[in-house]
């Protein structure tokens, strides 16, 4: 029985399910191996424009890699565990169209590395974020820590690392964990966002996510360069032709990915 499950709840939209409710979606290497394949579908279907990644259950959205398959390795085991994590979130990140994540409940461990891998991040009013590895005696594996530091600055991906405490949706939110906060249904509004980006040029989203990774690791100069070029291939697509025209035309626009 595969752990991750896709369905599509929109045209457009691809639903990804960490489906482990009885471990509370702890990530294991068959987690990772399972969404490892799901992207590589993914990658290959046109048709996908926005991607959801969730927890089943309702009380977690993943509670973090699972303890009981991590206590008996060894170094080199750990390293590989860590290699596989780093891979295929790496991976989640890079996908050409938007990924959304739908936090409900306990983002720990590798459940907030998993969120943080994600281009938005949607927590609900009973998220809970952290990497408590320390308490553990290691450290987070799968690109917390870096992650972290880009996402929220030294200051704070140190207290949160070295202290390992767990905190709230709002200060999730204010240190930029967090893209959002939602008091209602966190998996309807991750639907409605997806549908919504479903709607958009899809090259223009792959530009801008292309623009924002590539900043983080080139100075000013380097960056703007970057930009200028994906800006520049937009007005080789049939979609900026469509948005602008609609635009001048006062009518909603109908984007093809062309």
């Amino acid at each position: 029985m595969s752990t991750v499950l896709r369905s599509s709840p929109a045209e457009g939209v691809a639903r990804l399910e960490i489906h482990r409710p009885q471990a509370l979606n702890a990530l294991m290497p068959e987690v990772l191996i399972d969404l490892d394949a799901h992207l590589s579908a993914i990658e290959s279907d046109a048709s996908v424009r926005a991607v959801i990644v969730a927890g089943a259950g309702g009380k977690a959205f993943v509670a973090g890699a699972d303890i009981a398959s991590m206590a008996s390795m060894d170094a080199w085991a750990a390293e590989a565990f860590s290699a596989l994590g780093q891979r295929v979130l790496d991976r989640l990140s890079g996908l050409s169209v938007p990924v959304i994540a739908a936090v409900g409940g306990f983002a720990l461990g590798g459940g907030c590395e998993l969120a943080m891998a994600a281009d938005i991040v949607l927590a609900g009013p009973n998220a809970k974020f952290g990497q408590p590895e320390v308490k553990l005696g290691v450290i987070p594996g799968f690109g917390g820590t870096q992650r972290l530091i880009r996402r929220v600055g030294p200051a704070a991906a140190l207290d949160l690392c070295l202290t390992g405490r767990m905190i709230d949706a709002q200060e999730a939110l204010r240190l930029g964990i967090a893209s959002r906060v939602v008091e209602g249904d966190v998996e309807e509004a991750a639907l409605a966002l997806a549908v919504e980006l479903a709607q958009l040029a899809p090259r223009a989203l792959t530009a801008a996510k292309r623009a924002l990774h590539e900043a983080a690791n080139l100075d000013l100069a380097a960056a703007q360069r970057a930009e200028r070029s994906l800006f520049a291939l937009c007005f080789a697509t049939a979609d900026q032709k469509e948005g602008m025209a609609a635009f001048l035309a006062k009518r909603p626009a109908t984007f093809t990915g062309r």
